[in-house]
């Protein structure tokens, strides 16, 4: 795993800047994800930089403690909006300014954005939606330091999301901490099934980070789970804010060096980042499910009587529009579930608010290809008439694969 480039980033975060700490409270560990908090979307014209407000850069060519080869720059040839809702962070293979490198002449220029000084958070869910880039010696990454005075691994780092390109189907999500560091890190991973590339397409990666555990997922796949248990009797220092990084990387001690099938430049394509608070439970609990238009699922009129129906809606961040998965497999709003109505498995079948019964008409799966499955039924959760407008009632169908069967949580 990786060596110990967060001494540097540390440096260059911190640096002439006021790290602004979020306040907090403990919550329960039974807690889930509540209100979105920070939110980027990348919204803009074509080639502007992103939001000075949002993000800051890291600049420099050291070697971030691992020898990596790129000169990290705040130049919009390295990361700028595309005009299409993304932010493109770019790898290139280039010195046009003649800028130098621990090694010499630098090689290569890319990019590493953080939200220092302007957002940090202890506790909830942190996701993004990323499509990477591909490459022997490409590094992309989004991961979260510590902002306490304390230094590295002691202030902790959390890493969402790494690859290396010589495993382009695999996610790496880790932990680093006194006594648990670099190549001594706590660590899952998984990779995606038949040997399909991780840059292929977008992805969302996202961690759950409760007082007591932290909680990897791909697509919505839970794939590991870290608690203190897991430390080794090392200590938890994942317990105040941290702040937001991203970046591609370029060679360095864990993925080795470009070679002459590296194909230059190299983009990671970021469709969006979002922050939730992590909720104590109560009426606040449970997190949106966004589908076709980037609508929500909506309990109409927010009202909890059995047989309410359940639609598209634009999100708005109301208990009708928070939803919680709970272990039994039903997905759960205003104190109810999410239900077939009559039981039903054909086509066109309503979806409904219904008393929590244990049912298989309340059991649903969540698929690593963005479904909502009714395993009854054996069909998905589908926007009727493949439409997106406000009202728009939801029902079961056969599964197609269509941008109305696709979701997001």
């Amino acid at each position: 795993m990786r060596s110990i480039r967060a001494i540097a980033a540390l440096a260059a975060a911190t640096a002439g800047l006021s790290v602004t700490l979020i306040a907090t409270t403990q919550a329960p560990a039974v807690a889930a994800p509540g209100a979105v908090t920070w939110s980027d979307d990348f919204n803009g014209p074509a080639g502007t930089p992103p939001d000075q407000n949002k993000w800051r850069y890291d600049i420099g060519g050291g070697g971030w403690g691992n020898n990596e080869l790129q000169y990290y720059t705040n130049s919009t040839r390295n990361a700028a909006l595309d005009g299409n809702g993304n932010l493109v962070i770019t790898a290139r293979r280039e010195n046009p300014a003649n800028l130098n490198c621990w090694y010499g002449s630098c090689q290569y220029t890319s990019a590493r954005l953080l939200t220092a000084g302007t957002f940090a958070q202890a506790y909830g869910r942190f996701e993004a939606r990323i499509k990477i880039p591909r490459g022997q010696g490409l590094w992309p990454a989004f991961w979260m330091l510590g902002t306490s005075s304390n230094s590295w691994p002691d202030r902790g780092e959390i890493d969402i999301m790494e690859n290396v390109g010589r495993e382009p189907s695999t996610v790496h999500g880790t932990l680093h901490g006194p006594g648990y560091s670099g190549g001594n890190a706590v660590t899952g991973q998984t990779s995606l099934p038949g040997g399909q590339a991780l840059a292929d397409a977008f992805h969302t990666y996202t961690v759950d980070w409760a007082p007591d555990s932290i909680t990897w997922y791909l697509d919505g796949v839970q794939y590991s789970r870290k608690t203190p248990a897991d430390l080794r009797g090392n200590r938890w220092v994942f317990d105040h804010p941290f702040f937001m990084i991203m970046n591609v990387a370029v060679g360095g001690n864990w993925p080795g060096s470009p070679d002459g099938t590296t194909v230059f430049p190299q983009q990671m394509v970021v469709d969006y980042v979002r922050v939730q608070a992590w909720d104590s439970g109560g009426g606040g609990g449970g997190a949106p499910i966004v589908g076709y238009g980037n609508k929500c699922v909506d309990v109409a009129g927010a009202n909890s009587a059995n047989g309410t129906p359940v639609q598209l809606w634009i999100c708005n961040g109301t208990a009708a529009q928070r939803w919680s998965w709970a272990g039994d497999g039903s997905v759960r709003a205003l104190g109810k579930c999410l239900d077939v109505a009559g039981g039903g498995t054909a086509n066109g079948t309503p979806v409904q608010l219904w008393d929590c019964n244990g049912s298989a008409a309340q059991r649903w799966v969540f698929t690593a290809a963005g479904d909502i499955v009714n395993p009854q039924a054996d069909k998905c959760l589908d926007a009727t008439g493949a439409s997106s407008a406000d009202g728009t009632r939801l029902q079961i169908w056969q599964c197609t694969g269509g941008p109305n069967q696709k979701w997001r949580r």
